[in-house]
């Protein structure tokens, strides 16, 4: 497959959808992948329509799943694996149709609905062999990865304190428009909420920046615009295998805040922060109180930063390159090469498990427990 692009096919990304053209966008930004076919909708006339503004050939904008896959099938030049961008109850069986007939799966997060269906994407990603990845955006940042370095490499000694915070305003009232009523739709979010929606999001980034998995946690989930059947603000405190202690917040409810994701590490001899509003700064603080601040495009950077780096610096690079970087991640999976940091099913279990650990031990006011896949 060294020799030419890769064909995906997208599931989901129909009239309306918001993550869906972000997905093309990123997989073809590098020139690996190209987009070539879909079932974008449930509705034919729909999938139809998506098809016309992706420009793809009308004849691969197909009516559904089992269509797609089965008519790709029997092409010389069908589809190398499928992107899924759909509402999350849909995942699980997207994936397996796809996995068992062959093919690759890159996937939105969070992998699937509930930490048993996790369980059965696993049992089935491994029986097929294909690669399965995740598109936890935030980890595609070339700053993410240059602290994750740092922090391997021992800059800021022992892990002591982590605190990843996610605040967001857009459901601050009660839901409006396609994307708020999926999200707040038990049947198809799944039970969490808020944090299903972005808390896995901020576990996911303190857990690949730091290389240290969360062993309890203590959870307290809020629903706070009346009616809403889904958490929409939650706080979670964490302790990790190391003994290091942390703190969550998911929140979207937080009138006024767009996307503020925000990570800060503090070890035994220095700290650090990045913020996802303004991704080309990375600040190390050291113990003797100087402040270093590290910009992407630098050039002492390491080999991961530079790698998903694609400008000089001063030239601000963002979502759409993160992105982008999961994609070009993915193709190495798919050509069989070395280096990619793309998360995989791995990561898809842990988020499945903080959902529905933090959902029950919070209803049940269980104090600290165990985290546990």
């Amino acid at each position: 497959m060294a020799s030419r692009r890769l064909r995906m096919g997208l599931i989901g990304g129909g009239p309306g959808s918001f993550i869906g053209p972000v997905h093309r966008l990123a997989a073809e930004m590098d020139r690996e992948i190209e987009l070539v076919a879909g079932a974008f909708s449930s509705s034919a006339e729909k999938s139809r329509a998506a098809g016309e503004s992706y420009r793809i050939d009308p004849a691969r904008a197909y009516p559904d799943i089992a269509t797609m896959i089965a008519q790709e099938a029997a092409r010389e030049d069908g589809i190398d694996f499928v992107a899924i961008t759909t509402p999350n109850h849909m995942h699980l069986p997207a994936a397996k149709a796809a996995l068992e007939a062959g093919l690759a799966v890159i996937c939105d997060k969070p992998a699937t609905t509930t930490l048993a269906q996790a369980h059965e994407l696993a049992a089935i990603v491994e029986k097929a062999g294909k690669p399965f990845a995740l598109t936890y955006t935030y980890s595609g940042y070339p700053l993410v990865r240059e602290a994750r370095a740092r922090v391997a490499a021992g800059a800021l000694g022992a892990i002591r304190k982590v605190v990843v915070e996610y605040p967001q305003g857009w459901l601050a009232k009660p839901d409006t428009g396609k994307q708020a009523e999926w999200r707040g739709d038990p049947s198809r979010s799944g039970i969490g909420g808020c944090v299903a929606d972005i808390g896995v999001h901020a576990f996911h980034l303190a857990e690949f920046v730091t290389g240290l998995k969360v062993s309890q946690i203590l959870a307290d989930m809020g629903t706070v615009v009346p009616g809403r059947l889904v958490d929409d603000d939650c706080q979670i405190l964490l302790r990790f295998e190391n003994g290091a202690r942390g703190a969550l917040l998911a929140s979207q409810i937080s009138v006024g805040e767009r996307n503020g994701l925000t990570i800060r590490i503090y070890g035994e001899k220095a700290g650090l922060r990045w913020r996802q509003e303004e991704p080309n700064q990375l600040w190390l603080f050291h113990e003797n109180g100087r402040s270093e601040l590290v910009q992407a495009g630098d050039p002492d950077l390491g080999p991961d930063a530079q790698w998903a780096t694609r400008t000089p610096g001063g030239h601000p690079e963002g979502y759409l390159e993160a992105f982008a970087n999961l994609y070009r991640d993915f193709a190495r999976l798919l050509r069989g090469e070395d280096g990619a940091l793309v998360p995989g099913m791995a990561d898809g279990l842990r988020g499945m498990a903080l959902i529905e650990t933090a959902v029950h031990a919070s209803a049940k006011s269980a104090g600290w427990v165990d985290f546990t896949v």
